[in-house]
């Protein structure tokens, strides 16, 4: 599933809630710092520059997350998939997360199987690799056989699960820090986050998820899932066969063929399509190194993070792709409200600017269901979200609106469309797009 990583690997991991919770204020003390390093210079020199702040800053927080792995680490990967969110040199950082964690060592990783089977890796195993072939944020993978089968072995950071509720209340003060927003106004968001990752470190749950999902998806054209193995797997340990191809991003950035790309482009779009509009269950974790590309087979891995949409929310979340609702700004207030984005206290100044955003930006995210076959190669079209999302961002106006605007269960909604444009994007697929049929009625 990737290439070996070397080296004898980290030998520990902050286990108690006391070093982690220090380790995470030490960095945060450190970050305070260099802000103050920072504003005094400004003040001496007049400097205006952020980035030399930004790239020490990344640099520290990355550094911490990656040896604490589990909850830090994880919030480390999902922010690097969208890059308006966080300053670049954040992005750069925390794109690591993604391949290139520190594995832990394999004394460690007996340890796991102890605890879990009473028995070491090659007990249960005819051959283990000691070696991590990926580490990831929550569990790293190893390469394995069990009577001539090849398999992938994922085993969970020790502690993980224990520690990740109070990881994410230490990180959540240096999280509003970097991010800039007001914590009463994003609580909910943030717990919406937190049941995730609970999930997330949940072994047994990922397993019934993964068996669940491949085989309701398993009828959908050039995908291919793994075997799963549940006497070999536990809440902490998870087997599944080895399938063997490069990851999304690597073919996408290689000399495949238009008609290649579009293949895998519209393998990916149906796979979320139906998870999302069919299902109402999918998996929620888009970025590049969750899937694999062999030959023009798309292989989906790592089902841990997943999100259920209930009938109702899904209606007033997916009521917005309704083209309606552009050329009705009293309809598109209406949806708005149900979903919580308008509030009942706004200004009516505060109303007409929501709606009138939100008309530009659904006229531009909505735009691929608008054709039968869109071109995510078009750069304007990625361009121009991007540039929408940095200028949303600035917008200060929006900034000084109060309270929580949308539903929690927005979150994982918007990420998973956010990285399948990035990724379809990144592999200038053109992939075959339609409405929802209950759209318009």
């Amino acid at each position: 599933m990737s290439e070996v990583i070397d080296g004898t690997g980290q030998r520990e991991i902050a286990s108690t809630r006391l070093t982690r919770m220090a380790a995470l204020a030490g960095t945060g003390a450190k970050v305070g710092v260099n802000y103050l390093k920072y504003y005094g210079r400004r003040t001496l020199t007049g400097e205006t520059d952020k980035e030399s702040l930004h790239a020490a800053n990344a640099a520290q927080v990355y550094k911490t997350f990656s040896q604490l792995k589990g909850g830090p680490l994880k919030i480390a990967q999902m922010l690097s998939i969208d890059q308006n969110l966080l300053p670049r040199a954040y992005v750069r950082e925390f794109s690591q997360a993604q391949y290139s964690a520190p594995p832990l060592s394999y004394p460690l990783v007996v340890r796991v199987f102890r605890r879990e089977f009473g028995r070491d890796p090659l007990d249960v195993f005819d051959q283990f690799e000691p070696h991590a072939a990926h580490g990831a944020s929550i569990g790293q993978v190893h390469r394995a056989e069990k009577s001539g089968r090849r398999l992938a072995v994922k085993v969970q950071y020790p502690g993980v699960a224990d520690s990740l509720r109070s990881d994410l209340r230490a990180v959540k003060p240096l999280a509003l820090q970097v991010l800039g927003v007001r914590e009463a106004d994003v609580g909910d968001y943030f717990r919406e986050v937190e049941e995730r990752l609970v999930e997330e470190t949940d072994y047994a749950l990922e397993l019934r998820r993964s068996v669940t999902l491949s085989a309701a998806c398993a009828h959908l054209p050039n995908l291919r899932f793994p075997e799963y193995y549940p006497e070999w797997s536990s809440p902490r340990i998870l087997t599944m066969s080895w399938l063997d191809g490069v990851p999304l991003d690597r073919f996408a950035d290689s000399g495949a063929s238009q008609d290649e790309r579009d293949t895998v482009g519209q393998a990916l779009w149906d796979f979320y399509d139906f998870q999302v509009h069919q299902l109402h269950l999918f998996h929620a974790d888009p970025h590049p190194g969750n899937f694999l590309v062999d030959g023009t087979t798309l292989c989906p891995l790592d089902f841990g993070c997943t999100k259920q949409l209930e009938p109702a929310f899904y209606r007033k979340q997916f009521r917005f792709l309704d083209p309606a609702l552009l050329s009705d700004p009293q309809l598109l207030e209406t949806a708005l409200a149900d979903l919580e984005i308008v509030l009942a206290e706004d200004s009516c100044e505060a109303r007409q600017e929501i709606v009138t955003l939100c008309q530009s930006s659904l006229a531009l995210v909505a735009e691929p269901f608008r054709h039968e076959t869109f071109d995510f190669g078009a750069e304007d079209f990625m361009r121009a979200v991007y540039e929408m999302g940095l200028e949303n961002g600035g917008n200060e106006r929006l900034r000084a609106l109060r309270g929580r605007r949308g539903s929690p269960h927005s979150v994982y909604v918007n990420r998973v469309y956010f990285g399948l444009y990035t990724l379809l994007c990144r592999l200038r697929a053109r992939v075959r797009v339609q409405l929802p049929d209950w759209i318009g009625r």
